[in-house]
């Protein structure tokens, strides 16, 4: 019974955090998965477990915000379709092509972008709007194009979903408001995650037992986070990214260090 009660707490939490930034989660969920339990006395969860879990989180969670986004009109049907078809077919071919090269010297540069990513972030933009209307958004579909295949691309190679690195090239290369990047990415990622879940589904790689606490949780969530992030500044929601973005890099780093 522990065990579901703290994979119920994580699912409000990261949930809540998806919502409100407009990000998959997973990178939240994961370590939170795998280095919390035997710290409290759980017994500790297997990285198939974990992973299969943040599958079902990151989609959960990208449908729910998503669809609050949508609803005070944050987010571009035209941006998310155009990237996200973008972003899938490059993941398969980064994911397919991943044996051909280091994955060490791939997670690297993807850690140098993360960080790069979050001092974007930081950086003030100009005209931002607070109240933006994506039904009138236009964008640049070569930069868009270009953002969401290298971002596919790369994160197909190393096995990450890159959602944190692709709102802020949204924002400061291909232009989009904040608001819309954030609501609009939870379209894109939902797409790549839907073909992981199916994957991972399919192969048996999902303790569905464990995930009835990830579906009570993350769906309610976030929405709440949605119906917040409407409500904070976008000069804060842009700091915050910051911080969670430069945690995955550290993570990265973590992981490549020790």
């Amino acid at each position: 019974m522990e065990i579901y009660l703290f994979i119920g707490c994580i699912g409000i939490f990261t949930g809540f955090i998806s919502g409100l930034l407009g990000i998959g989660g997973g990178i939240m969920m994961a370590p939170l998965l795998l280095y919390v339990p035997p710290l409290i006395g759980l017994e500790p969860l297997s990285m198939r477990i974990v992973a299969g879990l943040t599958i079902v989180m990151g989609l959960l969670g990208c449908l729910s915000g998503g669809l609050t986004h949508r609803k005070f009109a944050f987010m571009s049907d035209k941006l998310s379709a155009y990237m996200g078809a973008s972003i899938f077919i490059a993941a398969l071919a980064g994911g397919a092509s991943a044996r051909f090269v280091s994955n060490e010297t791939l997670l690297f540069i993807f850690a140098c972008l993360a960080f790069v990513a979050a001092i974007l972030m930081v950086a003030p933009i100009k005209n931002d709007i607070e109240r933006p209307n994506a039904n009138d958004l236009e964008f640049c579909k070569t930069r868009a194009l270009t953002a969401a295949t290298g971002v596919g691309l790369l994160g197909g190679l190393v096995g990450q979903g890159g959602s944190f690195i692709l709102i802020p090239l949204m924002t400061t290369y291909v232009k989009v408001p904040t608001r819309i990047a954030i609501g609009s990415n939870l379209a894109i990622v939902f797409l790549s995650s839907l073909a992981a879940f199916i994957g991972k589904a399919i192969t048996g790689q999902i303790e569905w037992i464990l995930a009835i606490s990830i579906v009570l949780t993350v769906l309610p969530a976030a929405s709440v986070g949605g119906h917040v992030s409407r409500k904070v500044p976008v000069k804060r929601l842009r700091k915050l990214l910051a911080v969670v973005i430069g945690l995955a890099a550290i993570r990265m780093w973590g992981s490549l260090l020790f």
